[in-house]
């Protein structure tokens, strides 16, 4: 995953602005609720645009990352408008992440089907987060390719059992055609959620 994420840390970083009203982003801060104060672990963090939102809203943010070049991208942004996050180049899936802290809150946009140890990241993520914490996720839905889908840019329906990592051929699907994604079925991201500890609360769609 670091070396394809390193290799779009620009399109991220000139393509992506810090306005956090989108529908899926808007509706993922709405599910981690009120963080002002809080300690809170942006898992894939990439170039910082979650951290730097949440950050502007009065939490102490610690993004984490496997890609150098984009912790390059929020390390610059960080030093134009110091927030107070701290970034580090760490596999979200290593066993010893962060040893010994304790967070409020835990997020992670869009970027569990990028990373391959799922298991291993929503474990450290459970043990990470205070009793009682929160961890709100957003993930690209595994069942549909979305209004604009195009052929190639989603496993097909025959192949939706069938995970593994896939890259997309289609026209409206740049991003996916460099970087790829690991396809999970809803299944899947559910019951490793359950068996790593957090109760499900709230879904939304």
């Amino acid at each position: 995953m670091r070396a394809r994420y390193d290799g779009v840390a620009d399109y991220y970083a000139t393509g992506w602005t810090d306005d956090l009203d989108d529908p899926v982003t808007a509706a993922l801060l709405d599910l981690l609720g009120e963080v002002n104060g809080q300690r809170v672990l942006d898992v894939a963090c990439g170039h910082g645009r979650i951290s730097r939102g949440l950050a502007r809203t009065g939490a102490s943010v610690v993004g984490v990352d496997l890609s150098p070049a984009m912790l390059a991208k929020a390390d610059e942004r960080e030093g134009r408008e110091a927030l107070g996050i701290r970034y580090l180049h760490a596999d979200a899936a290593d066993p010893d992440l962060l040893r010994g802290e304790t967070y409020d809150a835990a997020v992670c946009s869009m970027g569990l089907s990028d990373i391959d140890d799922l298991d291993g990241t929503l474990a450290n993520i459970h043990r990470l987060l205070r009793t009682g914490g929160t961890f709100a996720f957003c993930i690209l839905h595994p069942c549909f390719p979305g209004v604009e889908g195009v052929s190639g840019a989603w496993p097909s329906d025959s192949t939706y059992y069938d995970e593994r990592y896939w890259r997309a051929d289609g026209a409206l699907s740049t991003l996916r055609q460099q970087v790829g994604a690991n396809h999970r079925t809803l299944s899947t991201y559910l019951n490793t959620l359950q068996h790593n500890g957090p109760t499900l609360t709230r879904t939304a769609e």
